[in-house]
This record gives structure tokens, sequence and C-alpha cells, in this order.
């Protein structure tokens, strides 16, 4: 019990200090506003970049699939809250499905 313990306490100083080190360290430092721009959009790329492949496999019917993405990114390019989107985006789903697909 107490090996167990001690792996828990170094795997969470081994996850934490990667990620700590950098904002420590670089706080003070000054990107050219190329970077900066360029480093904003990181976020939305990498999130497309897991989400999409998620989207395309989440209903075992591609098209029922898209149907429910097209409806979700309408409705987040509407602003809505994300709530509000992956409702739509499974309401979406369920009436493509059910009104174009007939099993």
């Amino acid at each position: 019990m107490d090996n167990m313990l001690l792996i828990i306490i170094f795997m969470g100083l081994v996850t934490y200090l990667p990620r700590m080190l950098p904002v420590v360290l670089l706080n003070n430092l000054k990107l050219p506003p190329f970077l900066e721009s360029f480093f904003s959009f990181i976020p939305f790329a990498a999130l497309g970049a897991l989400i999409f492949p998620g989207i395309l496999n989440s209903t075992g019917n591609p098209a029922t699939a898209v149907a429910g993405g097209v409806v979700a990114v309408v409705l987040g390019l509407l602003r809505l809250n994300v709530t509000i989107v992956v409702f739509g985006g499974i309401l979406g789903v369920y009436l493509f499905d059910n009104f174009f697909f007939y099993k």
C-alpha cells in the first residue's frame, strides 16, 4: 500500500512539473505579434482535430453524423451556449436519422 501511495505522488509530480515549469520560467517572455497570433489559434485547431474524427464515428452512419455536426457548427457560429450546441447536434442526428433513413 505504501508503494502505491509513492507511485501516485511521483506520477503527480512527473505530470505537474512539465506543465508548471514553462509557466513559471517563461512568465515574462514577450513574443512577437505574429507568434502571439499564431499561438492564439492552436486551442481551436487542437479542439477541431480531436472532435472531428469522433463526430464521424459517433453514430455508425456517416451521413447522420455529418448532419449532426453541421447543426452543431451552425449553432456554434450563432454563439449559443455550449449545452445548446451539444443538444442541437444530438437533435440534428436524431431528426436526420428518423426522417431521411428508414430502417
